[in-house]
């Protein structure tokens, strides 16, 4: 088995991370074994010591889990990658490998609610504290936020379900002035529309369960390192890095893997060893189906998303509508920059008459389905304030940046068309 880059990002989807030999398959195959055979316990020992190529668990490592996230590393330009049982999980271990107890970590507020509780409420349980800032914040109130004990910056291409779209070269330049990288999850822009690599970001997250997968068969994540960022230059700030690591036999990852692997190797033997949320062989092999059409999929997410933002800002019960390639946006400028050949496909706007009206307009639809689940290859919408945020009143709604008239409208692969049709039916009802 061997692996091969290509130029096109639209081959890579379909080809990169796995190359197969005379003879081998054409699929990439499914390994799904706990465990590996070796003839003796040197053999073993070896890759116990990191000293050897080669597998001997599946919590740890595992050939289908590798393949795949060879191939997203190849997606977004970087230099290694390791797949998660999820989203939630690749966030948690991409900050964690970097901050413990005493720590503190600057986040953008405009992020998905439950990465948003896993920082606010469950790290600072650890002892990490974070500090939120608005993405549109100055560069003086930016660099106001940063402390000498401050170990990463966090926020996400485009926000959800707020659609707002981070400013990555400014977020990367000032994380790098205080010596500190960028993590960027980029779930739904995915590498087919944003690379933030390319853009100064060091460290990108991926909920896989999302357009990656696009079929809602899979939970996964996936943490990608642009291999770039000089731990050793900041090496007081990254003892976890540059330093011995005692609990996996002295080994200094810096020193034995370069900046190209330090990072990833650190978060695969030190993190997936102890906390254990690993990606299934069989899940995988799933969400690598998933990649080979994600270029042809997310183009068509995005022109139905846009499709629909145009036919939603022109309707007389249509209070707003969020959507960073719709002209007049807030965002259009950013999204320009970041997302010129399209964003995403999910969409927020609100319907005039507040909760009520939006609830039958949920009610009225035949296309899309209410679910919690957003960017996949079926249209699905929800609306927060009858569903996951249910409990709270319109007042405390609006604190939170929730508008009770708030849809998130997530356009599927079927017809614009069709879209708008099941939309313009659901509207007449309200």
């Amino acid at each position: 088995m061997t692996t091969q880059d290509f130029g096109s990002i639209d081959t890579r989807c379909v080809q990169g991370g796995y190359r197969p030999g005379n003879g081998e398959p054409r699929q990439i195959p499914i390994v799904q074994s706990t465990t590996f055979r070796y003839e003796s316990a040197d053999a073993m020992g070896k890759l116990f010591d990191l000293e050897a190529s080669g597998y001997f668990y599946s919590r740890l490592q595992n050939p289908t889990t590798d393949t795949v996230a060879a191939k997203i590393a190849q997606l977004e330009g970087g230099s290694a990658a390791m797949l998660t049982s999820s989203g939630q999980a690749a966030n948690f271990l991409a900050v964690f490998n970097l901050a413990t107890a005493g720590d503190h970590v600057i986040v953008s507020t405009s992020i998905y609610g439950g990465t948003f509780n896993l920082f606010n409420v469950t790290m600072r349980k650890m002892g990490i504290d974070f500090t939120f800032i608005d993405p549109d914040c100055t560069d003086d109130e930016f660099r106001a936020a940063f402390r000498p004990n401050t170990k990463c910056v966090f926020g996400e291409t485009i926000a959800n379900p707020s659609l707002v779209v981070l400013d990555i070269e400014r977020f990367a330049r000032i994380a790098h002035e205080n010596g500190v990288p960028l993590i960027v999850d980029n779930t739904f822009a995915t590498p087919v529309k944003c690379r933030p690599f390319e853009w100064g970001a060091d460290i990108v997250t991926h909920s896989t369960t999302k357009y990656i997968d696009g079929h809602g068969a899979t939970v996964g994540g996936c943490i990608v390192d642009a291999g770039r960022f000089d731990w050793s230059a900041h090496a007081d700030k990254f003892p976890g890095l540059c330093e011995p690591d005692p609990s996996y036999h002295g080994i200094t990852y810096v020193e034995r893997f370069g900046l190209g692997g330090a990072y990833i190797v650190k978060a695969t033997a030190q993190l997936m060893r102890d906390f254990g949320v690993t990606q299934s062989p069989q899940s995988a092999f799933v969400l690598n189906l998933g990649l080979e059409s994600l270029h042809l999929r997310m183009q068509r997410h995005c022109d139905n998303g846009l499709a629909v933002a145009r036919y939603l800002k022109n309707h007389p019960k249509i209070e707003w509508v969020r959507y960073p390639g719709l002209e007049g946006d807030p965002y259009y400028d950013l999204a320009c920059k970041y997302l010129p050949e399209g964003s995403c496909g999910v969409i927020s706007f609100g319907i005039a008459g507040g909760r009520e009206a939006a609830n039958t307009f949920m009610e009225g639809l035949k296309i899309a389905a209410i679910e919690t689940h957003v960017a996949d290859a079926r249209t699905c919408c929800l609306h927060p304030a009858s569903t996951t945020h249910r409990q709270l009143t319109d007042e405390q709604l609006k604190e939170c940046g929730i508008s009770p008239s708030l849809v998130r409208f997530s356009c599927g692969i079927e017809a614009s068309a069709d879209l708008i049709a099941d939309i313009e039916a659901a509207l007449a009802a309200v």
